[in-house]
């Protein structure tokens, strides 16, 4: 595959109610590219949101859920979630400013 660039490895913020709640300690989560790696993910936050300074950052990869459709059986596709920290002198994401 193609060297990932620093704008393809966070695909989406997301949105949840325990992760709401972890942004007033500065905690972030988001939907990332399954092969990027903890450096690649804090480069990333640092690059596209100005004034970010990451403290750490954890991963977990989701296995896909089983899908049925009558007697097809299926499977969603896998995902990678990265929970991202920042230093206390670090300015907050803009994104999630007006949720």
């Amino acid at each position: 595959m193609a060297a990932i660039q620093y704008y393809d490895v966070i695909l989406k913020p997301v949105i949840t109610e325990k992760s709401m709640a972890g942004m007033g300690e500065k905690k972030y989560t988001f939907l990332v590219h399954p092969e990027a790696n903890k450096s690649m993910i804090k480069e990333a936050v640092e690059k596209m949101f100005e004034g970010a300074k990451v403290a750490k950052v954890n991963t977990m990869n989701c296995e896909g859920k089983k899908k049925r459709r009558g007697m097809t059986v299926g499977k969603t596709a896998k995902t990678k979630k990265a929970m991202v920290w920042l230093t206390e002198d670090s300015k907050d994401i803009e994104i999630f400013a007006g949720l």
